[in-house]
């Protein structure tokens, strides 16, 4: 099994128009502590990434990290929220933590040439009534410290260690570039089951297993998507050399489909849709 980050797409904030990669934010280095299936990690990343392992060898435990931190600072997230969506810190936390037990997970962004523009580092761990609790957020940026915490606010109030600054517009103010940049993270793990059949999907939204996903290719410019459909049949054919044509239509119900014309001995071929497909195709 083979798992692709890239960091430039889907990952990627404030990219300039003319796609100068100089200008880029990407993510440079990922490191994690007591993550999961991860003692410890420590990971330069180059611009595009595969992972490839076994079944239950921690590919999507360590693509989660990333996502972890987006749903810190996504609307309607938050620290909490993304520490209760994993199942607690308990789940959380790597099964080999023994001495140190805290959880950690941090990461290098910025251009090409800074790599080490930003670093932000949060370690937390959980209180007597299991709650995540932050032992410690940093926020670096070009070599100086913007944010260190827990600060003498912190350790007279404890409560404001239950969330972090990276999430509070109050206290993000001088490093909302890695906010802004986290924010953008997208995650997708493609079930072809669920693309296969849209109709028991209506009604989600930004489902990283594909739920929505025809209709987010739907929203997707017509010019831009018709090219883009244009290249995948033209992949598409070197696996299913009978693949004449493939597009995206609506049907009366207004629930979108993909669709593809195969060579047939009909003068116009046959059309089959995403429920006729194979896994492999989707």
């Amino acid at each position: 099994m083979t798992d692709i980050f890239d960091p430039d797409h889907p990952v990627g904030a404030g990219r300039a128009p003319t796609r100068d990669r100089r200008s880029v934010m990407r993510v440079h280095r990922l490191r994690l502590e007591n993550w999961r299936n991860f003692r410890s990690v420590d990971i330069p990343l180059q611009r595009r990434v595969f992972l490839v392992g076994p079944n239950a060898s921690g590919k999507s435990n360590l693509l989660d990290s990333l996502r972890f931190l987006r749903d810190i600072v996504r609307s309607g997230g938050g620290f909490q929220e993304a520490v209760a969506l994993r199942g607690g810190v308990t789940h959380l936390r790597c099964l080999a933590a023994r001495r140190y037990p805290d959880v950690g997970v941090s990461v290098e962004i910025g251009p090409e040439d800074q790599p080490s523009l930003w670093r932000y580092e949060l370690q937390f761990t959980q209180d007597n009534q299991r709650r995540p609790i932050i032992k410690a957020e940093r926020v670096v940026h070009d070599g100086a410290f913007l944010l260190e915490r827990p600060t003498t606010e912190d350790k007279a109030d404890p409560e404001r260690l239950t969330q972090t600054a990276l999430e509070q517009v109050t206290a993000n103010r001088e490093f909302r570039p890695v906010t802004d940049f986290l924010d953008s993270v997208r995650y997708l793990h493609l079930v072809p089951q669920l693309i296969r059949e849209p109709d028991r999907s209506v009604g989600r939204v930004n489902d990283p297993f594909g739920g929505d996903f025809l209709e987010r290719v739907a929203r997707t410019p017509q010019k831009t998507r018709d090219a883009r459909l244009k290249r995948i049949q033209q992949g598409l054919k070197v696996a299913v050399p009978q693949l004449e044509e493939l597009e995206l239509f609506q049907n009366a119900r207004g629930t979108w489909h993909l669709r593809g014309r195969y060579q047939h001995w009909r003068p116009n071929g046959a059309w089959q849709d995403e429920a006729d497909f194979s896994d492999g195709t989707c």
